[in-house]
């Protein structure tokens, strides 16, 4: 882990902070924007993910299965040989 990455940790700890106070202060005084805003930000959040799933869903490219292995071929047929075709028994 770099510098950068601890400066943007502490960065992001340090407005946290501030965010969280502000939404502190602004229930200690009765705003309704207080809880309003928050609220409206997860509502959105949530119905945007929902449609990142749906659209998801909706545009997947799906290929048919294939199986990895193709079939063996099947195996020769025994060829004939001259030795075959004589009768046996006779010299």
């Amino acid at each position: 882990m770099n510098d950068s990455s601890r400066t943007q940790g502490g960065l992001i700890c340090i407005g946290v902070v501030i965010v969280g106070a502000w939404f502190l202060l602004g229930l200690l005084q009765g705003s309704y924007w207080a809880l309003a805003i928050p609220v409206a930000i997860l509502v959105f959040f949530a119905l945007g993910l929902t449609f990142w799933v749906g659209y998801t869903i909706a545009t997947i490219q799906v290929e048919p299965y294939q199986d990895s292995e193709p079939e063996p071929p099947p195996p020769p047929a025994p060829a004939a040989d001259e030795s075959d075709s004589a009768p046996r028994g006779s010299v």
